[in-house]
């Protein structure tokens, strides 16, 4: 009989038994019992100090008034006008100072007829040297350096310096021994100081630059009529001085 059945249903040796079926029954929380401790966060790492300087926070600008605008806009003009006035009208270049003596000594003053020969003996020499456009010129209370100018233009290095010798010599003639100072000498003007009398040796390009003519001439501003000037010797009353009554009779 079992053999039967076992032929009918045959069970493979391999299937396992099923467990039993275990029933749970849910049980009933303790109010007693403590609650389990929450799940602590972790907290956030900090971002590294360069990541945080590479985004730095922006101040707000404030927007300028009606009255800052204005002053603004006059500023950022200002700059732009100078500039194109001094593009249009360049600034004129200054003139150089004239040559003059240059002095370790005061001069003294010379007796007037040692200097009408001198001024006479130069203007002799410059003639025979061949000079061009020979002027003279009586600068007396107008100048601090000298009582006259004598002015002469030569046309080449040579020419100049053969009129500064030829001077020297015509000076020693007339009793004036030059200094060994007296001479002062550029690439474009010979000076000889004379003491009241200081000659000017210019080639044409700087006579016309220092133009001592427009300076020291009778038309210059500087110039001065001689009857203008009083003597200071008491002969001729000051201002506000009342003369005396015998004087006027």
């Amino acid at each position: 009989m079992e053999e039967a059945d076992i032929a009918r249903n045959p069970r493979p040796d391999t299937e396992a038994p099923k467990p039993p079926r275990v029933r749970s029954r849910a049980t009933k929380a303790d109010p007693t019992a403590e609650a389990p401790a929450a799940k602590a966060a972790k907290p956030r790492a900090a971002k590294p100090a360069k990541e945080a300087a590479a985004k730095p926070t922006r101040a707000k600008a404030l927007k300028p008034t009606g009255a800052a605008k204005a002053r603004l806009a006059k500023a950022a003009k200002a700059p732009t006008a100078k500039a194109a006035k001094a593009a249009k009208a360049p600034a004129a270049a200054k003139p150089p100072a004239a040559p003059r003596p240059r002095r370790t000594t005061p001069r003294t003053k010379a007796a007037p007829a040692l200097i009408d020969r001198l001024v006479a003996a130069a203007q002799r020499s410059l003639e025979a040297d061949g000079a061009e456009n020979i002027l003279v010129l009586d600068v007396t209370g107008r100048a601090d350096y000298a009582d006259w100018l004598v002015i002469a233009t030569g046309l080449v290095d040579r020419q100049i310096q053969a009129m500064a010798t030829h001077l020297d010599e015509a000076f020693g003639k007339e009793g004036l021994k030059l200094r060994r100072d007296a001479t002062q000498a550029s690439d474009d003007w010979v000076l000889i100081d004379a003491g009241d009398l200081v000659v000017h040796l210019f080639k044409p390009e700087a006579r016309r630059l220092y133009a001592l003519e427009r300076m020291w001439g009778p038309d210059s501003p500087s110039a001065m009529d001689p009857a203008d000037v009083l003597p200071d010797d008491g002969s001729v009353p000051e201002a506000d001085i009342d003369l005396d009554d015998d004087e006027t009779d």
